[in-house]
């Protein structure tokens, strides 16, 4: 399985790129391929900076640049090398191997996509996406119909349930705020 972790976006909340903050003294991107390392060494890093370089996995750029998380999906299928996908935003540092492989193992085959779900949050960037969604992506980019649940609802998806002791691990970093809270939760 091709795992592809979307580096983009332009990270004004954080301040700084999203994918090299800082967590227990490691960049979260490395806290994510922790995670993924043991399900798949086919990772690619979807970026349009030369930041990540130090890391020795496939770097791709945008295809069609400012598009969001769909132009970041929507690149990552094209270079896929795999029907099936795991997609993963950079802003999850707390994910595990563990709630990794439950999406894979309750991933029904007839879906083309696979997302977790709790209570009314769907988590759109921990998921599995098959490459024959690639022509709904195209077209939704085409039209800037940019929204990620509206695209899941154009497509035939799945949705898991989260398990409630599990939620912490979906937590997204995405400002400065949400970093210190993660902190302080953590001493």
């Amino acid at each position: 399985m091709q795992v592809s972790i979307l580096c983009g976006g332009k990270s004004s909340r954080m301040q700084s790129e999203k994918g090299l903050v800082l967590y227990q003294n490691k960049p979260f991107i490395e806290h994510i391929i922790e995670a993924v390392l043991p399900i798949s060494r086919n990772i690619q890093l979807i970026t349009n900076t030369n930041d990540y370089d130090y890391l020795a996995y496939k770097k791709v750029k945008d295809i069609i640049t400012d598009k969001g998380p769909l132009g970041g999906i929507y690149t990552a299928l094209v270079h896929s090398e795999t029907e099936m996908n795991l997609i993963l935003s950079c802003d999850i540092p707390l994910i595990s191997t563990e709630i990794l492989l439950e999406l894979i193992e309750n991933h029904d085959t007839n879906f083309e996509v696979s997302v977790f779900k709790d209570n009314d949050r769907i988590h759109p960037l921990i998921g599995i996406y098959a490459t024959t969604i690639i022509p709904v992506l195209k077209k939704s980019i085409d039209d800037n119909d940019l929204k990620m649940m509206r695209f899941i609802s154009n497509v035939k998806h799945q949705l898991i349930p989260i398990p409630n002791a599990k939620r912490d691990q979906f937590k997204n970093i995405n400002s400065v705020a949400e970093l210190n809270e993660l902190n302080t939760n953590l001493s």
